[in-house]
């Protein structure tokens, strides 16, 4: 390799030792004290005396495929053009998932780095995030959720589940998480990746609290494979793509503002679409509500009446217009809609109630979406150097820190 390779007008140097950035999905401060304050977690807890703990803002929307791809490519979604889970695409004149790397507009540093000449791996809990991770890449690829369906041929590697020892988890689980984790451990130690980016899911997240005996469960378990792979002498980043907050009232009922509702009862049917970006094929756990939501809207609504009047809605922190969310929130002013809303942290948005199935919803709801959820830690095992006290980090300078700022 080169010792500086230029990625997305960003220079990284070649890795000096096994580099592994894991995005804890739903993960926030809060779940990791309240861990190592248990005692359950003594890894992670060490690293505030050893490594470096950083608080950082993750993308907004705060949802997981615009971080995800934040992460690995080093750059922010008006970049890399991934600006949710899900969007109306108007070229189609459809609604759909933004899990297509055709929709990608800047080459991971994965790809870059596997193309000269570094072993890279990426490991996925759901297999929705495998194909954009995976983009161009020569390397390791594979999810998970479909572990027992990997070929060297499309993966990268085969017999997956013989070498991680587990078996195939339900992708509703904290075991879908472990595997992603395990995998790393195994994979460290057989393949000696240069690069490998761990990637887990937020289902224990929407439901347990920090804190709770379930979160600091999996909080133990994680901190056990990340010990590992501090032994097997990986350079860990770790961080996460989103927080996670209650979005119910006391009683437990969710607080949910259902915009198309409200926009059709304003304006009459087919004047507006509201779009969740949330969405995605895995909804039970959060009934596809988030606290981010996009509006398209008639040319013969007046935009600015209607954002003000949107403003007023008790439960709404923010309304932009397509241009200044673009700017406030460094998104693809084309992909985004006329109207960017984000709720305030205990409200969710959705669009009508009859679309939204809340049946599978067996704790209160908790989720995640908007400015509330933008805090999450960034932390390496080991310590750096040369990182200003007045830059913004943020989530996608994981690669960044841990490739040329490390000791």
């Amino acid at each position: 390799m080169t010792k500086i390779l230029t990625v997305n007008n960003r220079g990284y140097r070649a890795p000096s030792a096994p580099v592994v950035v894991v995005c804890v999905d739903g993960c926030e401060n809060d779940y990791l004290h309240a861990a190592v304050a248990a005692g359950v977690a003594p890894y992670i807890g060490s690293l505030l005396a050893t490594g470096s703990w950083f608080l950082a803002d993750s993308v907004v929307p705060t949802f997981t495929n615009p971080n995800n791809i934040s992460i690995v490519t080093g750059v922010p979604p008006a970049v890399h053009g991934i600006c949710g889970n899900y969007f109306f695409d108007t070229a189609l004149g459809e609604e759909v998932m933004m899990n297509d790397p055709k929709y990608l507009r800047a080459g991971t540093l994965l790809a870059a780095f596997a193309d000269a000449g570094a072993k890279v791996a990426v490991v996925t809990a759901k297999d929705k995030l495998r194909k954009l991770l995976g983009h161009q890449l020569k390397g390791i690829c594979y999810s998970a959720e479909k572990a027992d369906q990997v070929s060297l041929a499309e993966n990268g590697i085969e017999n997956v589940l013989d070498m991680v020892g587990l078996p195939l988890p339900s992708v509703y689980s904290a075991d879908l998480s472990e595997f992603v984790f395990a995998s790393g451990v195994k994979l460290l130690y057989k393949e000696r990746p240069d690069l490998m980016y761990l990637s887990t899911t937020d289902y224990v997240q929407h439901k347990a609290a920090p804190g709770t005996e379930d979160a600091n469960s999996f909080y133990c378990m994680m901190d056990s494979y990340l010990s590992q792979l501090h032994e097997a002498g990986a350079i860990i980043v770790l961080t996460a793509d989103h927080g996670m907050n209650a979005k119910h009232a006391a009683d437990g009922s969710p607080n949910i503002i259902y915009l198309q509702d409200l926009l059709d009862d304003w304006f009459g049917a087919n004047q507006t679409r509201v779009i969740l970006p949330i969405t995605d094929p895995y909804v039970v756990h959060h009934g596809a509500l988030g606290s981010y939501a996009t509006i398209h809207v008639a040319e013969e609504i007046a935009l600015a009446a209607l954002i003000e009047r949107l403003s007023r809605i008790a439960g709404i922190e923010l309304v932009l217009g397509r241009h200044d969310a673009a700017a406030h929130f460094e998104l693809p002013a084309d992909r985004i809609g006329d109207i960017v809303m984000v709720s305030t942290q205990d409200t969710v948005l959705g669009t009508a109630a009859g679309r939204h199935d809340l049946s599978a919803l067996d704790v209160p709801l908790r989720s995640h979406g908007g400015v509330s959820e933008q805090k999450v830690p960034l932390i390496l095992n080991r310590r750096v150097q040369g990182v200003s006290v007045d830059r913004r980090l943020r989530n996608f300078d994981a690669f960044d820190l841990a490739l040329n700022y490390v000791a």
